[in-house]
């Protein structure tokens, strides 16, 4: 580089780079590199060293100590005296570190992801509570709901007038009780609300041997397979507008889980009905499946481009934030925490009396 300047000044940087096989963009990015820290040019209308001692000294005096800058620069103009402008008061200020929030500000701190997994069912459950609407405005009846994630099951449900943690506590040991939970098998899922981080809750979930894990503030999709399946729910084309009591909307929600359990083919579970998937029957519903679908490609093979077919599987594992896999934005609508003043009528799904026996059900 040292040759091109040296030949340059003579025939020109152009005609030395040409010459000397040097690239006119390398040669000047020597010169004057485009990356690395660069001394910063003085402004000449900078105050000076003494001048800005000036200006902190007076901010520093006590009548102006509590003062903001913009206070200092007028109270200094109806002095007749102008010392600096009220940017130029900030940047001498943050310069000695003296600029900072005066409000004693809340310090949020960060919520680890709940990273869960089911592999089989009644390993991982995952329950809320949503509001369905009264007779008149304002008045809304708690349903509580316990789901399996892994089948998609609903395993515990409760219809009551208030939300709170004796009623929760009530509706988890029962349906701990109906599912044979062991200790150290189960992981119980919820969000942030009163009756889901309550003490009553707390005490009986270590007293059955249960891990808790709870979602992070705001974030609904910590929580999926709740938010959705009160989705469902609330989309069914039976779902009123309104319940004029809460016998009304019990008579909704219990044939509502049945047919959710027991007849709702779930996408999420290929097609299959959460029975099959809870119970141990998802196999078998596959092989049937699989068995008719190539019944069909032997009388009309030309219809099937990808070859013999097989009926889609149920999934091996279900996941709540499965690791390096961003989760999918929606999941479901907000609950809302409105309270009632009554009593509860709490319930379980019903079951087919020829393959899981008779419906057991408690009312109060």
């Amino acid at each position: 580089m040292a040759a091109v300047t040296e030949v340059g000044a003579d025939i020109g940087v152009v005609a030395a780079c040409d010459a000397l096989n040097v690239s006119r963009a390398t040669f000047y990015r020597q010169r004057a590199p485009m990356y690395g820290p660069k001394q910063r040019k003085a402004v000449p209308r900078a105050l000076t060293a003494s001048e800005r001692a000036v200006v902190l000294a007076l901010l520093h005096e006590g009548r102006f100590v509590d003062q903001a800058p913009a206070e200092v620069y007028a109270t200094l103009l109806d002095e007749g005296r102008f010392v600096a402008s009220i940017s130029t008061m900030y940047r001498i200020l943050h310069d000695h570190a003296e600029v900072r929030e005066r409000r004693a500000l809340r310090e949020h701190r960060a919520y680890a992801t709940p990273e869960l997994l089911a592999e089989r069912p009644n390993q991982v459950w995952s329950w809320d509570i949503t509001k369905l609407k009264g007779p008149v405005k304002w008045s809304y009846f708690h349903l509580y709901v316990i789901i399996d994630i892994y089948s998609r099951y609903v395993v515990g449900w409760m219809l009551a007038h208030r939300e709170s943690a004796e009623l929760a506590e009530r509706l988890i040991s029962t349906t701990c009780e109906r599912q044979h939970i062991e200790r150290s098998q189960l992981t119980l899922h919820a969000d942030r609300g009163s009756s889901m981080t309550s003490k009553p809750v707390a005490f009986l979930l270590s007293d059955l041997g249960i891990t808790k894990t709870h979602s992070r503030p705001h974030v609904s999709n910590d929580n999926p397979y709740s938010e959705a399946y009160f989705k469902t729910m609330k989309y069914h084309l039976d779902f009123p507008e309104r319940f004029s009591s809460i016998e009304h909307a019990r008579s909704f929600a219990g044939p509502f889980f049945d047919w959710y359990n027991q007849e709702h083919h779930h996408s999420g579970i290929a097609l299959l009905t959460p029975f099959d998937v809870h119970h141990g029957l998802a196999e078998a519903t596959v092989a049937a499946r699989t068995s008719i679908l190539r019944q069909a490609y032997a009388v009309h093979p030309e219809r099937f481009v990808k070859g013999l077919p097989s009926a889609q599987a149920a999934p091996k594992a279900a996941w709540i934030n499965k690791p390096n896999e961003k989760p999918v934005a929606g999941a479901g609508a907000p609950r809302d925490d409105s309270r009632g003043d009554e009593g509860p009528v709490e319930g379980h799904p019903r079951e087919p009396e020829s393959r899981a026996g008779p419906t057991t059900e408690v009312t109060r």
